[in-house]
C-alpha cells in the first residue's frame, strides 16, 4: 500500500469512529425508536422531488411538490393537515405567477430551499428555481437558451402567501432569467437575500420598494443555504468551502481565509453548505456540507474577526475514501432543532458488504434520523425512514411543527413526498417550532 493511500485509509478510520460508535450505542439504546410515516404527493403524480420543506409562521408544515424531470412540469406547494392527517395541495404556483407549464419556456418547476416565513403578518414567502424543460423538449440548458426568448426561463418568481387567509397576495420576478437556489428573510429589515443559479450571484430584494440589487458573483458552485447572524450579516460559502459574509453596513462580500472542515484527501473544493440550523439561543449554527463524505460542524458567527468553526466529524458511515461514492448516496440533510433542545438530522446509510452489511428485508439504502446533544455532542440513532416501495436515503430539509413532531422532505421515486416522525410525548413542547428558522 502506498504511503498516500495509507494516510487516506487511516483518516477514514479515525473520522468514522465517532459515527460508528454512536450507531452501536443506539443499537443498544434505552429509548424506543420514533415511528415514521410516509406521505406521497399523490395529487401531483408527476412530482419527482421535494427540495423545500419548512414550518410556516402559523406553525404548520409546508413542502414543495416539484416536477423537474418532465416536460412542462410545475411546482405545487402543499401543507400538512394535522386534523385529517393528510396533505393539502394549495395551488399550482406556475399559474399563480402567469407562467403556466405549457408556454414553451423552461418551467416554474420547483421551490429549491426557498421558503421564508414572516412572523409579523403570517406570510410565507417562496421563490422558484429552474431545471424543468419546456413542454415540448426533453431537457433544458440555461446557458444554451439564455438569449432564446422562446425557451428561456423567465426568472425566479417570488410569491407571498397569506397563511391566515390562504390567499396569494402578490408575486414579482426576483431574479430575471435565473433560478433562486436558496432564500433568506431578514424580517427586521424587510429584506430578502438570494443566490442565483446558474451564475451564482448574491441578490438583495427590498420588500418595501420591490426592487432588487445584484451585489456580485460568488463562484461557480452554489451554496445550498444562506443564514443570518445577530448583527444582520448574511453568510454562505464559496466554491472551496470558505465562509462568505455580507455586511449591510459596508455593502460588501468578504471571504474567510480558512476552509470549512473536510476530509484530509479533499482540498475543500465543493465543500459548500448544504443545510444550516440555528441554535435556539442564536449564538451558533450547525451545518452540513454538500460534498463526498459530508461533515457536520458548529459555527459561532458572532465571534470576531471570523467565526470559530468546530468540526463534528463526518455525518455518514465509515467507508473507504479511496473509492468514489455518488453524492446522492453519501448525503446529510434535514437539520432542525426540536422541542427538547436537541439537534435532529438525517444521514444516509447504504449497504457495504465489508463495513455495513444490510441483510434483507432491509433495503440497500435508508435515511437514518440522528439526535445530537449540543452539550455533549453525543449522537444517537432514533429512527429509520421507511419508504413503502423505494429508497429513503436523500432528505433535503427538515422542520418541527407547532406540535413538536419532525418532518422531512424527500427526493426519490415518483411521486415524491414527505416523512413525519412522531416525537415521544416527553420530548415535545408547545410551539416547538419557535424560534423559527428564517431561511430555506
Amino acid at each position: 500500500m502506498s504511503k498516500a493511500r495509507g494516510m487516506v485509509r487511516r483518516d477514514f478510520m479515525k473520522a468514522g469512529a465517532g459515527v460508528l460508535s454512536a450507531g452501536l450505542a443506539a443499537a443498544k439504546g434505552s429509548e424506543t425508536p420514533y415511528p415514521s410515516k410516509w406521505y406521497p404527493f399523490t395529487e401531483h403524480p408527476e412530482s419527482d422531488t421535494c427540495w423545500s420543506l419548512s414550518v410556516g409562521p402559523d406553525g404548520r408544515i409546508y413542502a414543495s411538490s416539484c416536477a423537474e424531470g418532465v416536460p412542462g412540469g410545475v411546482v405545487k406547494p402543499v401543507r400538512y393537515n394535522e386534523e385529517k392527517d393528510k396533505l393539502d395541495f394549495l395551488f399550482n404556483l406556475a399559474e399563480k405567477v402567469d407562467d403556466p407549464g405549457n408556454t414553451g419556456h423552461a418551467t416554474q418547476c420547483k421551490i429549491h430551499y426557498s421558503f421564508a416565513p414572516s412572523m409579523s403578518d403570517g406570510v410565507m414567502y417562496m421563490a422558484t428555481h429552474l431545471s424543468g424543460p419546456p413542454i415540448d423538449l426533453p431537457v433544458y440548458n440555461p446557458w444554451y437558451s439564455w438569449h432564446d426568448e422562446k425557451r428561456l426561463f423567465r426568472g425566479a418568481a417570488l410569491l407571498a402567501f397569506d397563511t391566515r387567509k390562504d390567499q396569494v397576495l402578490w408575486w414579482d420576478t426576483l431574479i430575471p432569467k435565473e433560478g433562486c437556489r436558496c432564500l433568506l428573510h431578514d424580517e427586521d429589515r424587510r429584506l430578502m437575500y438570494a443566490l442565483s443559479y446558474p451564475r451564482d450571484h448574491f441578490f438583495i430584494y427590498d420588500l418595501k420598494t420591490r426592487k432588487r440589487r445584484d451585489i456580485g458573483r460568488i463562484g461557480s458552485i452554489n451554496g445550498q443555504t444562506l443564514f443570518l447572524d445577530k448583527s444582520h450579516r448574511v453568510w454562505t460559502t464559496d466554491d472551496y468551502g470558505h465562509l462568505v459574509r455580507y455586511t449591510p453596513e459596508t455593502d460588501r462580500l468578504e471571504v474567510s481565509p480558512l476552509t470549512l472542515p473536510h476530509p484530509i484527501h479533499e482540498t475543500g473544493w465543493h465543500s459548500v453548505f448544504y443545510d444550516v440550523a440555528p441554535s435556539p439561543d442564536g449564538e451558533c449554527v450547525y451545518a452540513s456540507t454538500w460534498c463526498p463524505n459530508p461533515y457536520l460542524m458548529r459555527i459561532w458567527p458572532n465571534e470576531k474577526p471570523w467565526p470559530r468553526v468546530e468540526s463534528l466529524g463526518p455525518a455518514t458511515q465509515p467507508r473507504d475514501l479511496t473509492m468514489p461514492v455518488d453524492m446522492f448516496l453519501d448525503h446529510c440533510g434535514g437539520l432542525t432543532f426540536a422541542g427538547d433542545g436537541q439537534l435532529y438530522y438525517v444521514a444516509s446509510r447504504w449497504h457495504d458488504p465489508v463495513r455495513n452489511p444490510m441483510p434483507p428485508p432491509r433495503k440497500s439504502r435508508e435515511g437514518v434520523v440522528w439526535r445530537l446533544d449540543p452539550k455533549t455532542l453525543k449522537r444517537e440513532e432514533v429512527s429509520r425512514l421507511e419508504h413503502p416501495t423505494g429508497l429513503a436515503q436523500y432528505v433535503s430539509r427538515g422542520a418541527v411543527d407547532h406540535n413538536g413532531d419532525l418532518f422531512f422532505g424527500h427526493v426519490g421515486e415518483r411521486p415524491s413526498g414527505i416523512f413525519k416522525v412522531s416525537m415521544p410525548a416527553n420530548r415535545k413542547r408547545k410551539n416547538a417550532h419557535l424560534p423559527i428558522r428564517m431561511w430555506g
